[in-house]
């Protein structure tokens, strides 16, 4: 067979343009390393020299000035960005195109990967800053330098992403919309909790001295409903599960957009002729055998 009886496959090329807007997503992760690195250096600096009194006039400027602002700020952008995303809600969302589905799929993955994000800094550095703080010194008040920055500031910033990307599922991607995803929910409602647990925690701290065991039962809930996050992995499994179904749809078509299910393969095969397609291919049977020529007996 000559070289040029089979075309060189390295010549089939098939294009096919799929964008995806990545800056969003880059800037947040950016914002949010600096904001995280910001909050534990200024604790670090004003924690211990300004935050021990909860009556000093140095306590009231550097940290209750930080929780008045952190309250009306994030809860107020995440009020903003959750109704933002249902007020521009898809209304024909059973008529997307497979194209348009596949990529609202990729932003909600970036939605849930900053959610990661910012829940692994919530429940490493700042929640177990926490505990060493609290068994380090004695609290005079709810509003400890620890708690204006892990329960007021990391936990609704988590919560911005956690409650954006269920409302983003909810009003943009069919699947999600047609009912509520178990896992998607637990994922998001269980650190949610995390807020109501901390009044049942305060008002346990009002009445026990539990800062030297760390593993009083009053704080169990706060390890249960972090947990919860891990649903997340149920949830990438049913974006999974779609991914398979939606790239053979989106990517099927050639390079010139004809509707038609191109292969390369197939038309560089067909082009051989029948006499290279003899030389090139000789059938097997079911065992994987080549067949014994001639006639059978």
């Amino acid at each position: 067979m000559s070289g040029d009886a089979l075309p060189r496959m390295a010549n089939v090329t098939v294009i096919k343009t799929f964008d995806i807007d990545c800056g969003l997503f880059a800037f947040a992760m950016v914002a949010l390393t600096i904001l995280y690195i910001s909050a534990r250096l200024y604790q670090q600096a004003f924690g211990f020299s300004m935050g021990l009194d909860a009556n000093s006039p140095e306590f009231d400027r550097y940290w209750m000035t930080l929780f008045r602002i952190e309250l009306p700020v994030l809860y107020g952008a995440g009020v903003l960005c959750w109704s933002y995303l249902f007020l521009t809600r898809d209304r024909s969302i059973e008529t997307v195109t497979p194209e348009t589905e596949l990529r609202r799929y990729f932003y909600l993955t970036m939605w849930l990967v900053v959610y990661s994000f910012c829940i692994f800094w919530t429940g490493s550095f700042f929640a177990d800053g926490d505990g060493v703080w609290h068994q380090t010194t004695l609290r005079d008040t709810p509003l400890t330098p620890s708690h204006i920055i892990l329960f007021y500031a990391t936990i609704p910033i988590y919560l911005f992403f956690g409650v954006g990307s269920f409302v983003y599922a909810m009003t943009r991607i069919p699947a999600f919309c047609r009912g509520v995803s178990l896992m998607h929910a637990i994922a998001v409602v269980g650190p949610f909790l995390i807020l109501p647990n901390l009044g049942f925690n305060e008002w346990g701290h009002a009445y026990w001295l539990t800062e030297e065991i760390f593993s009083h039962p009053l704080h169990w809930g706060f390890v249960v409903l972090g947990w919860c996050a891990l649903a997340l992995a149920g949830v990438l499994m049913q974006i999974v599960e779609r991914f398979r179904e939606l790239i053979p749809l989106v990517f099927k078509q050639d390079a010139a957009g004809s509707p038609t299910d191109a292969n390369p393969f197939r038309d560089a095969w067909e082009k051989c002729g029948p006499e290279a397609q003899r030389q090139r291919y000789k059938p097997t049977s079911v065992s994987g055998r080549r067949p014994i020529s001639g006639k059978s007996k």
